[in-house]
């Protein structure tokens, strides 16, 4: 939010520099991220830091107010005129100008009053205006189209105020205004962008701002005047108000201006709103917007002759409501948007006026030809307003202060200076009364806090006395019963809280107005508990470790998914293998595609490599995450989960590497999950193939420890890839329950010496079934070998006619080694001899000749 300290000031008094104004804020929580300056110095304060400026100041003694006191027409150019200044001098110093503004009074003869406008001398240093890329420049003096020039009456542009070059400054008449005053003193200003959390929707406003201020600094603050002069008839009757949903709308009010006029508004307003972030449109849409910037409270204004139109000639009557199914309102924006079924409308008799607390509809906006206008300042549920704006995606500067909870109590005070604003801009008469409806008051909020509460949260000693004027400095409305606080809550603080966290609120505002920067450092009472060791946290950093030494990178997702996303990890037509338990829906999710929380790792990172496949073609990375599978109970079950994702070439190219690597496939991931299992000295590990629908069915296995599955990976169904456009190259994934894996890791192992014999190394090649499994041949290699077969190692699977149709020849390195002595051929041709004759007996298995 962008608040100039002009503005400020109306409303407190400052009298410190504006970067310790931007230091005090920034401490009690309402960041000011970036100081702009309007033509005004930077100043240096010790102690605080913030980015120098490369602004342009504004010199004292060559920029100045000036007062064009006449305009003439350029003797030589009709598309010139020259402007005659009164900057204070003793003589009118005259300027060569093409300001389009200005040619309405050439030849008029003298402007009483004058123009006021922003009048550079020779020597002054401006911003070149007909440059398209800033660039600074110096007057001088020189000849233009005969007429001798030095001096400038200025565009904003050309002082850095904004990219305005359609004409030069024109102010609107001031009593106070003497020419020759220091351009400074006039337009200068200072804004300070404050970067506001969603909690502090009381501060989203110059006035929240200036009350936090007055707080931090000691000082009185000043209202802005609510008062109204209502002298025509009474509203009563000339229009009416019913509310059908008071929990989303629980407070409307209208009030009403007459016989006024729509025109361009005054130059300070235009200015003020500018510097706001706000452009100007006429007098009655700058008031709505100035009063949401001023005080936080969104208005909108209505022609009241095209409601009375669209009753057929009657009283308006104002409704606020649900949509009816299929209906669509055209907003000021020009889009027709379908509604949903919580979106709240504002609507009249003949349907939709506008989406209640965001946008209005264009039927009903103000016109040049406005002469009569109603005003609306109401009061709407901040989840359904943030709710609707998401899902509508219109993010206006109404909605975003009603989606950060503005109370009901502003409503009415909105109403009341913004139709006086109007009536001072526009004239007219204020009908007399508001109509206003009312259905759900908000509670008073009231808490008790003893003054030990303070003690025992900040570490600080500090009388009941001291607590409630600090608290009172911020309004809160403070009486004393011995060593507690009954306090009352402004009705616009709707971030505190009753009860024990009020409490907390409480101790966190007194924090915060003493200044987290100087409340002091203090040691624990308490001597520090004793420290217990986290095994199965130390073991997940362990295989952290242990997955980024194979030379994978971490990922960290978010863990919000949306099930139409999850679906794409199934092909079309198949039984899903993710789990089937609901989801955990979230209440307010912050866009369509974080709705739930996840049910898998793997979506996550197949988007991940669509989104990197872009800008690399090699991906290897890993993710450990919990995800969420409903149960019944009121909290959803957490399991953590390994999410192993590998794509692209298997290798980076390097001096050492003289062939190109091809891309990683099957057996490189199953790399990966084995020398993972290794490092974690995990025994007792098979694999069988995998029934998983995201894999691809004769390319992947599952993982089983002590006889059960932890997981499943392999190559990722092609259909699967179809559906995140990952089809350049294989892509590899894995996902095993974490837990499962932590709990059969062993918390001793034993290492074993290294041999202190030779190793005897041979081949063998059984013949079997086609459906016999690998692990099934080396599990009955294992039995037979016993002690002395080190190692069992599948190097080859064949088939082909010459063993038979149905059957595959599986061929194995075999390692053989013992301590007890060097194993000669004849101890090794047992062994050999007992694996073909088990293999025989329990898998019909022939040794290949």
């Amino acid at each position: 939010m962008l608040v100039p300290l002009s503005w400020l000031k109306e409303f407190v008094d400052i009298d410190i520099p504006a970067e310790l104004v931007a230091e005090r804020l920034t401490v009690a929580g309402l960041e000011v991220g970036h100081i702009r300056y309007i033509g005004v110095p930077q100043q240096t304060v010790e102690g605080v830091r913030f980015p120098k400026s490369d602004h342009l100041v504004w010199d004292r003694d060559k920029l100045l107010l000036g007062a064009i006191r006449e305009v003439k027409a350029h003797p030589n150019a009709d598309r010139l005129v020259l402007a005659l200044v009164d900057y204070g001098g003793a003589e009118l110093e005259q300027c060569v100008t093409g300001a389009p503004n200005l040619f309405a009074y050439k030849e008029q003869g003298a402007i009483n009053p004058p123009l006021w406008t922003a009048f550079a001398m020779e020597g002054a240093e401006v911003w070149d205006g007909h440059s398209d890329t800033p660039k600074r420049m110096v007057l001088k003096g020189k000849d233009l189209r005969g007429v001798y020039n030095k001096s400038m009456v200025c565009s904003e542009k050309e002082l850095g105020i904004s990219d305005e070059h359609e004409g030069v400054i024109l102010l609107d008449h001031d009593s106070k205004y003497v020419a020759g005053t220091p351009l400074q003193d006039v337009l200068g200003d200072v804004v300070l962008n404050v970067e506001l959390t969603p909690n502090l929707g009381h501060n989203f406003s110059v006035l929240g701002v200036a009350r936090e201020l007055a707080a931090l600094l000691g000082k009185s603050l000043r209202e802005p005047s609510y008062a109204m002069i209502a002298e025509g008839a009474s509203i009563t009757g000339q229009v009416t108000i019913e509310i059908h949903t008071p929990d989303l709308n629980p407070r409307f009010t209208t009030t009403l201006l007459k016989g006024t006029t729509v025109q361009p508004s005054p130059s300070w307003l235009q200015y003020r709103l500018r510097l706001a972030g706000q452009r100007s449109i006429n007098n009655i849409v700058d008031v709505t917007n100035y009063i949401t910037f001023e005080i936080g409270q969104p208005l909108h204004a209505y022609d009241y002759d095209e409601l009375v139109k669209r009753a057929g000639g009657n009283a308006p009557k104002i409704i606020t409501r649900l949509p009816a199914t299929g209906e669509v309102l055209e907003t000021l924006d020009g889009q027709k948007r379908e509604l949903g079924a919580t979106h709240i409308l504002v609507c009249d008799e003949s349907g939709v006026l506008g989406l209640g607390g965001i946008m209005g509809g264009a039927e009903t906006e103000i016109s040049d030809k406005t002469t009569n206008v109603l005003l609306e300042a109401a009061s709407w549920n901040f989840i359904n307003i943030r709710k609707t704006m998401h899902a509508q995606k219109i993010f206006t500067e109404a909605g975003t202060r009603f989606s950060r909870n503005v109370h009901p109590s502003r409503a009415a005070l909105g109403s009341q200076r913004g139709i006086e604003l109007m009536r001072q801009l526009g004239g007219g008469q204020i009908a007399t009364g508001m109509i206003d409806e009312y259905p759900l008051p908000a509670p008073v909020i009231q808490i008790e806090l003893p003054v030990s509460e303070v003690k025992r949260l900040l570490g600080i000693e500090m009388s009941v006395q001291q607590a409630a004027e600090l608290l009172t400095r911020l309004q809160f409305d403070v009486t004393l019963a011995g060593d507690v606080l009954h306090v009352i809550v402004p009705d616009y603080r709707t971030d505190i809280s009753t009860g024990v966290v009020g409490q907390a609120d409480l101790v966190e505002e007194i924090a915060r107005v003493i200044g987290y920067d100087r409340i002091p450092n203090t040691i624990m009472a308490d001597e520090m508990p004793p420290q217990w060791a986290d095994s199965a946290f130390e073991t997940e950093e362990r295989i952290r470790d242990l997955l980024i030494h194979l030379g994978l990178t971490e990922n960290i997702n978010y863990r919000f998914s949306a099930p139409e996303l999850e679906a794409q990890l199934t092909p079309t037509g198949m039984a899903s293998s993710l789990p089937a338990s609901g989801y955990v829906e979230l209440a307010n999710p912050i866009a369509p595609e974080k709705s739930v929380m996840r049910h898998t790792l793997l979506y996550h990172l197949m988007n991940n490599a669509t989104q990197n496949a872009r800008y690399q073609d090699r991906q290897q990375v890993f993710e450990i995450g919990s995800i969420y599978l409903k149960n019944g109970a009121p909290l959803p079950d957490e399991p953590l989960r390994l999410g192993i994702l590998m794509t692209g070439v298997r290798r980076k190219d390097d001096w050492s590497h003289s062939q190109q690597a091809g891309n990683a496939d099957f057996y490189d991931i199953k790399g990966v999950i084995e020398g993972l299992i290794a490092g974690l000295h995990i025994s007792n590990v098979s694999y069988t193939r995998s029934q998983h629908t995201t894999f691809h069915p004769g390319r992947s296995a599952t993982l089983l420890i002590d006889g059960k599955a932890v997981g499943d990976f392999g190559e990722v169904h092609p259909l699967v890839a179809q559906n995140f456009r990952l089809t350049a190259a294989p892509v590899l994934m894995a996902e095993l329950d974490l837990e499962a894996i932590i709990a059969a890791t062993p918390a001793r192992y034993t290492l074993t010496p290294l041999p202190a014999t030779p190793p005897i190394l041979e081949d063998i090649a059984l013949v079997v079934a086609e459906n016999v499994a690998a692990a099934a041949v080396e599990a009955v290699i294992r039995k037979a070998g016993g002690a002395m077969l080190k190692s069992v190692m599948l190097f080859d699977v064949y088939r082909g006619e010459t063993i038979g149709a149905g059957n595959k020849s599986l061929a194995y390195a075999l390692t053989y080694q013992t301590d007890e002595k060097t194993l000669k051929d004849e101890d090794v041709a047992k062994i050999r001899k007992k694996i073909i004759a088990l293999a025989e007996r329990e898998l019909n298995a022939k040794l290949r000749a």
